[in-house]
């Protein structure tokens, strides 16, 4: 079958975007209200999310989640955003409360740590009405509690054995959605895909690295102009 030609339409002021590595579509992806997800970026900084091809963005961050930040994010993003709500260190009434406002606010989905405790992933999922994703850091993290109380979706953050951890599951659950940590290079992110993850996680650099290698560019555009 003959590849279809995509019309790629940009602007030379929105050319710098971050753009996750193509081997992702590979994945299946996960349908969810009609949009299909392959490719999630993992990042709460609000200048790259605003500026990136990724399908969606997945907002967690080692603090006690805050209204104010998923609000912030959410109304940057112009992409679907899945929400951490705690789960860790936040549990009970409080993660319920962040995940109807995340919902409210207009989150894909609502993330809870893997050490979140069952009494709260009931909680959570008797109150929204969006996908409820656990995360998962390891073959021992225990799953089939939170699949019967709602759960709709694993993340796996595994780590190096995040492939291992992946084909565990997807032996386990055949036709679970799960989404997973790619790494660093093209040939993990297919390790990855092949190992049954239907979409991938992506670490961006971070905003310094982006603005250092923008900097070494204008350097060399001064140095170039003044030697001519």
């Amino acid at each position: 079958m003959t590849e279809k030609f995509v019309p790629n339409i940009s602007t030379e002021l929105r050319k710098d975007i971050v753009r996750v590595p193509e081997v992702i579509n590979e994945c299946s992806g996960i349908m969810i209200f009609g949009k299909l997800i392959k490719s999630i970026i993992f990042t709460t900084d609000i200048a790259i999310i605003r500026n990136t091809n990724a399908h969606a963005v997945i907002a967690v961050y080692p603090f006690t989640p805050h209204p104010a930040i998923t609000k912030s994010i959410i109304e940057a993003a112009d992409i679907p955003v899945f929400s951490g709500v705690g789960g860790g260190l936040t549990q009970g009434t409080r993660a319920s409360y962040m995940s109807l406002f995340a919902e409210a606010q207009g989150s894909i989905g609502v993330v809870l740590n893997g050490p979140t405790p069952i009494e709260t992933v009931v909680d959570v999922c008797a109150v929204v009405d969006i996908p409820v994703v656990s995360t998962v850091t390891s073959l021992y993290t225990p799953i089939e509690d939170k699949l019967a109380a709602g759960v709709k979706i694993i993340n796996i953050s595994a780590g190096r054995k995040t492939e291992e951890v992946v084909r565990h599951f997807r032996q386990l659950y055949p036709d679970l959605p799960i989404i997973a940590t790619g790494g660093p290079t093209e040939e993990s992110i297919r390790g990855t895909i092949q190992a049954g993850a239907n979409a991938v996680t992506y670490t961006p650099p971070t905003n310094g690295q982006l603005f250092s290698k923008k900097m070494e560019h204008y350097r060399e555009i001064e140095r170039v102009s003044f030697e001519e």
